[in-house]
């Protein structure tokens, strides 16, 4: 390891770390879903001054240079525009904000055996073992046929139930442990339990009409609302601090909500600058960025557009213009190393944690499939830039050559001939339940990704 953030600071930079931390720490626990994010973001933006650009364009308020634009709910915009023209470019910090977890299916409520449970469908690159013997909890949405909406949030407050996979108990297990890690619990066993008691004077499924009167009793809830909901099962508790030091924070979904909150930390605190910035959080980056909602939708694109119109400068050309000369930071994590698994990891070119932010110049697998590979030039500017401020950074790859690999969404927006590259956090237990970082690392982030944006 060349580098050691903690070895910086002095007290002053402590009270800021560990109060940027208590900050992180209590949106991870406002936001454990892409909707939840999505709303706490706006929390955010609206207190700093920023105003809906749907309300512009509909008259309700005045064109001014923070704007925001929101997408279903789940992906959010963020644009403080500068002095120069729009057609000039911008300097964007993008993150996404969706994190593996399981999804409720749309059929999900059955009985077996005197036992209640929801079947689930898992959502992003998980270890479908590290998923049982955990207290999880539901968080979403459900949108009844009269258009009711009905927020869920169960299994979070000290007084609430817990949900929950069962395991085979390891006396009968043989067979079991004699399956490869990707077998040892199959996709169709990933079903949570929610219920036991009958209800009293049903004789069939009893335990299933007990759970159905429970969401009817306290939800207005019936069977088939599950068709129109968006119910994910997640980690229950909040995120904490990790080692006898404190200095980490075990949570769930750092994934890519820690370079979120510091990319929009950074965002908040950016006075205007001769160019446009923006903070852009997006959804789908874990199943491929694809949907309405995801990166590879012309949501971003469209804001961009409505902003030139507005402030009277639109055209394809100029659109066009805009997005090939901004530069974007991708703001995604990468793997930490860990000892107790060296081999795996190519410890020339690896992120350590403690080490402070990361550089990533391409992601991808094996031999740089799938990946954004960003151009020296860009990476020469970078350096001066997170140097000058006295950003802590190193460089890394995701693991050795041929142990596989993963992708982000900067390879989508280099598609518009922008300078991106992927610089983020370095993370222990990723796509685990419970993931680590250091305190540190999310400080220097924080800072790189303000350098950035006041380049």
């Amino acid at each position: 390891m060349e580098k050691c953030a903690w070895n910086n600071y002095d007290t002053e930079q402590m009270q800021q770390l560990q109060q940027l931390a208590d900050q992180y720490k209590q949106f991870l626990n406002s936001g454990k879903t892409e909707r939840e994010c999505a709303r706490e973001t706006v929390r955010q933006a609206e207190a700093a001054g920023y105003v809906d650009l749907q309300d512009v364009l509909g008259g309700r308020a005045p064109m001014q240079n923070k704007v925001y634009a929101v997408s279903m709910d789940k992906t959010v915009a963020l644009f403080q525009l500068g002095k120069e023209p729009l057609e000039q470019g911008m300097q964007i910090v993008a993150a996404h904000i969706d994190s593996p977890r399981l999804d409720l299916k749309q059929h999900p409520l059955y009985e077996d055996s005197g036992l209640a449970y929801l079947d689930t469908h898992y959502y992003g690159g998980i270890k479908k073992y590290q998923w049982v013997t955990l207290p999880l909890a539901i968080h979403g949405v459900v949108i009844k046929k009269d258009g009711t909406r009905v927020e869920l949030n169960i299994g979070e407050k000290e007084d609430d139930p817990v949900i929950g996979v069962t395991d085979l108990l390891v006396h009968l297990a043989g067979e079991q442990l004699e399956k490869a890690g990707s077998k040892v619990v199959e996709g169709e066993a990933l079903d949570v339990l929610v219920g036991n008691r009958p209800l009293e004077g049903e004789e069939k499924d009893a335990v299933k009409a007990q759970i159905l009167h429970l969401l009817e009793h306290q939800y207005g809830l019936a069977e088939d609302d599950f068709i129109s909901a968006e119910l994910e099962v997640v980690p229950a508790g909040k995120a904490r601090d990790c080692g006898l030091d404190r200095s980490m924070v075990m949570a769930y979904g750092h994934d890519d909500r820690v370079c979120a909150f510091a990319g929009l930390s950074a965002f908040l605190h950016t006075e205007q600058q001769q160019k446009t910035v923006c903070c852009l959080l997006v959804d789908k980056e874990e199943i491929g960025s694809v949907g309405a909602t995801g990166m590879k939708s012309r949501f971003f694109e469209n804001t961009v557009a409505e902003l030139l119109e507005l402030t009277g400068n639109y055209s394809d050309l100029k659109l066009r213009r805009c997005l090939s000369r901004s530069r974007m930071l991708s703001t995604d994590v990468s793997s930490a190393f860990d000892p107790s698994y060296a081999h795996a990891f190519d410890k020339r070119n690896v992120a350590y944690v403690g080490g402070g932010m990361v550089m990533k110049k391409f992601t991808g697998s094996l031999g740089k499939s799938g990946a954004n590979d960003a151009n020296a030039e860009y990476i020469g500017v970078l350096r001066k830039v997170l140097d000058d401020a006295a950003v802590t950074w190193q460089t890394a790859e995701l693991g050795k050559v041929d142990y596989g690999g993963g992708g982000t969404i900067s390879y989508i927006a280099a598609l518009y001939g922008m300078e991106v590259i992927d610089c983020g956090v370095p993370v222990l237990n990723m796509h685990a339940p419970w993931e680590v970082i250091s305190k540190a690392d999310l400080y220097e982030a924080a800072k790189g990704y303000h350098a950035f944006l006041n380049m």
